[in-house]
């Protein structure tokens, strides 16, 4: 294998970015941007820490973060698996990037910047769910935004190519051959059908 080594090798296989695909980039979040990400239910987090890389998904009913600002973004942490990868990672090094998707949109919004964590009474209460808060919200300092390239999105035909489910594994399934055969599979998927008991918040 020819491995790419130098900087110098990897531009001599590229060409130069039209200027749309510079001047996209701004350091705050413009009108445009903020309505894009205030219509996004969905993102992806990645984050950076001492064991590497962290890429986690992010839902919501309504939209996945709130814009507090031009440079600023709150993301609530509601329930997950209490793994907390991404908010350890946060905790020890800032680092984030978040990408917005809506469905049926061919655009995908990126942000870098950096973010910190808190636990402010005030801010989680602006995301009460009936009572439910997070129980800390990621808050992003907006160091870039910018649209990406929808080739990816068109390529995969993401949003027009149907359900494409069928046959895939189970994460029961998953779960038995990641701990050769200590969690049973089955088992797993029957009590993961009725988890919906321990609520979306």
């Amino acid at each position: 294998m020819d491995w790419i080594t130098t900087l110098d090798d990897l531009h001599a296989a590229y060409g130069t970015p039209a200027k749309p695909a510079l001047a996209k980039v701004t350091p705050h979040l413009t009108p445009a941007y903020a309505t894009f990400i205030t219509r996004s239910r969905f993102c992806i987090l990645t984050t950076v820490g001492p064991e590497g890389t962290d890429g986690s998904p992010r839902g919501d009913e309504g939209p996945v973060v709130t814009v507090l600002d031009a440079h600023t973004l709150a993301l609530p942490d509601w329930k997950g698996n209490e793994r907390i990868d991404s908010l350890r990672n946060i905790v020890r090094d800032g680092r984030v990037s978040l990408i917005f998707l809506i469905p049926g949109s061919t655009t995908a919004i990126r942000v870098n910047g950096t973010a910190r964590l808190t636990a402010d009474p005030a801010l989680r209460a602006r995301f009460d769910r009936s009572g439910t808060q997070p129980r800390t919200v990621i808050v992003v300092k907006v160091a870039e935004a910018y649209s990406q390239c929808a080739r990816a999105l068109q390529r995969s035909a993401l949003w027009t190519s149907g359900d494409q489910s069928a046959g895939l594994p189970s994460v029961g399934q998953m779960l038995q051959e990641a701990t050769s055969g200590e969690i049973d599979g089955a088992t797993y998927d029957a009590e993961r059908a009725t988890r919906a008991h321990l609520g979306m918040w």
